[in-house]
Order: C-alpha cells, then sequence, then structure tokens
C-alpha cells in the first residue's frame, strides 16, 4: 500500500487526469470509477470488473508476477497490463543465492547439531565443493535473473542462461541459449551445478521441469525456484530427490500453495523450503512508483510499456484443470 506521500507522486504524474482513490475493499466505489476510468492502478490481479470495464485501456498490477492477470481476454480486449517487475529483483537474486549457499554448506545439519550443542565434524563435509568455480544455470533472463547472473560471477561461477527470446550476450553471461533460436535446456542441465528458476509462468513453462529433466541433471546439482510453482513437475521433482538423480532443491514457491502439510518435500533433509516470501528492498515501493511513472510518459507518448503482457505469456493451464 501506498503511504500518503508516495499517493501524491503518482496524483502528480497522473495530473491533470482526474485522479480517484478507492479502497480495495470498496466494491462500490470501484466499480463507480471503472465506469469512466481508462487507467487503473491496482494492487491485486484482474478480474471479471476490470475485463469489463467499458472505457478500460491500461491496468498497471503492482506486483512482479502476472500469471493470473495473464488471460487470452487480455488480448481480445486489446487491453494493456504491465507489472511492477523489478522492484525486488536483487532480493529474489539473493534468496536464491541463500538457497544454494544453504544446500552447498547443508546448513539443515549444521543447524540441527548447533541446536544440539555438537561440535562434531559431518561425514564427507570434506567432498563438499563450493560455490566457487561451478556453473551456474538461469532459466528466463528477466530482472530477477539477470540479478543472479550478476551474483553468480561474484561468487566465481561460470553462468549459461536459458531464455525464451534471442539475445545479446551479457556481460554476465558466459553462454546464452534461446528457445526461439532452437536451442533445448539440454547443455545447461548437463553443465550446472546450479540450476536457478526465473522464468514466467506459461503455458510453454509449465511443468517445464519434469522427469526427462531432472534425469539430464547432475546428481550433484542443485536446483532453485523462486518463479512459479507449476514449473516444475512436483511429483517428477518428488521421485528425483528420491532417486538421488539430483541433490537437492531450494523452493520459494510450490504446487499447491500453501505446501500440503502431508506432502513429502517437506522431510527430506536436502530440500530448504521458505513460505513464498522475500525480505524487502529498503525503497521497493518507491522502485514501483518509479516504474509507474514512466509506464504513464511512455503510455501518453504512445510507445510500448515497461513490463506489459504479450500474448506469450497467456497462461490457460489452470482454467484446463
Amino acid at each position: 500500500m501506498f503511504e500518503p506521500d508516495e499517493m501524491e507522486q503518482l496524483r502528480q504524474a497522473f495530473a491533470p487526469a482526474e485522479f480517484v482513490q478507492v479502497s480495495l475493499w470498496d466494491d462500490t466505489g470501484i466499480a463507480r470509477a471503472l465506469e469512466h476510468a481508462d487507467v487503473a492502478l491496482i494492487v491485486g490481479d484482474l478480474d471479471e470488473r476490470y475485463l469489463g470495464a467499458p472505457r478500460l485501456a491500461w491496468v498497471h498490477c503492482d506486483h512482479s508476477g502476472l500469471t493470473r492477470s495473464a488471460v487470452p481476454e487480455v488480448f481480445e480486449r486489446g487491453l494493456i497490463v504491465t507489472g511492477s517487475a523489478g522492484r525486488s529483483a536483487p532480493a529474489l537474486a539473493q534468496h536464491g543465492f541463500y538457497f544454494a549457499l544453504g544446500l552447498t554448506f547443508d546448513a539443515r545439519r549444521l543447524f540441527e547439531m548447533q541446536d544440539a550443542h555438537l561440535w562434531r565434524f559431518i561425514e564427507g563435509y570434506e567432498k563438499k565443493l563450493a560455490l566457487w568455480g561451478g556453473t551456474l544455470g538461469i532459466v528466463g533472463f528477466g530482472h530477477t535473473a539477470r540479478e543472479m547472473a550478476r551474483l553468480g560471477k561474484a561468487f566465481g561461477m561460470r553462468v549459461i542462461v536459458y531464455r525464451r527470446s534471442p539475445a545479446e550476450q551479457a556481460a554476465d553471461v558466459d553462454r546464452m541459449l534461446s528457445s526461439d533460436d532452437g536451442d533445448t535446456l539440454g547443455p545447461l542441465l548437463n553443465e550446472a551445478d546450479v540450476v536457478m528458476i526465473a522464468a514466467q509462468l506459461t503455458d510453454a513453462t509449465h511443468h517445464l521441469f519434469s522427469a526427462d529433466e531432472f534425469a539430464q541433471m547432475k546428481s550433484t546439482a542443485f536446483i532453485i525456484n523462486m518463479a512459479r510453482g507449476e514449473i516444475i513437475d512436483q511429483n517428477a521433482l518428488v521421485k528425483a530427490l528420491h532417486a538421488g538423480e539430483i541433490a537437492g532443491a531450494g523452493l520459494d514457491v510450490a504446487t499447491p500453495e500453501p505446501l500440503p502439510a502431508d506432502s513429502p518435500l517437506w522431510d527430506f533433509p536436502n530440500v530448504m523450503i521458505t513460505p513464498h516470501v522475500t525480505p524487502a528492498l529498503p525503497d521497493r515501493t518507491q522502485r514501483s512508483i518509479d516504474i509507474i511513472v514512466e509506464n504513464i510518459r511512455r503510455y501518453r507518448g504512445g510507445r510500448p510499456l515497461l513490463n506489459a503482457l504479450t500474448e506469450r505469456d497467456v497462461y490457460t493451464q489452470k482454467q484446463r484443470t
């Protein structure tokens, strides 16, 4: 939620347009505002009220993951939908490395020993390898993935990226793969010691990681999901962990959420789980405002908006299942 001074920044940015502020829980007020609004700034996701608004042309959802708003009706209506992707990217990337370091150093067992007041060597610990000199594979190359690549280099890792669209080589990436260029995940899976998922959930990425992909990974590799749970076939992940096909997993997302108490993922000693929550950046709200203000300029100038949904972002799996 925006503080009064932050709301005033938005009011000034939209001026001289009429600026109507409505409570999230005021359904009547929202319905009244949508009768004549051509732009809406909301904290959640699209619903039928916005899809059916007669004059609405642009909706900004003030969060990063727009999966729930990426419905075909958006494009049938010609609606522009944008989000605040990037506002928390450095924190999310650090969260990914929290998992990478925790799994690499076997933090769970070390904490267990600390709780038991035991100063004892863990058997086989001398064979563990630090992140330095290893290979980081990143799936996706948006804001968070770019920060992951930068941190990977800071940790002395070789970085491979698999993304949707072709792109020029980035300074922090040693090898760039693109599905549009006909590349597959294979090289990344074969070489990566740590695989971090930071891709959008779309129809194309639903269950991108399943039995075949886990079979291609190194048995010593970790998989880390900072995107959406449905990108991983969770049953296949459980089987891969049971079979020792991979060394462990770090999961900030799951299917479903909350993760049921009887899920076997809770009990694997080589799995770290966080409940889809990451510490915020101190300037996160201002970063959101900066994105919105820049998009106001672009909207008025008829230029492409930042973080806009495209038809390739559509996700319909929930509707089918």
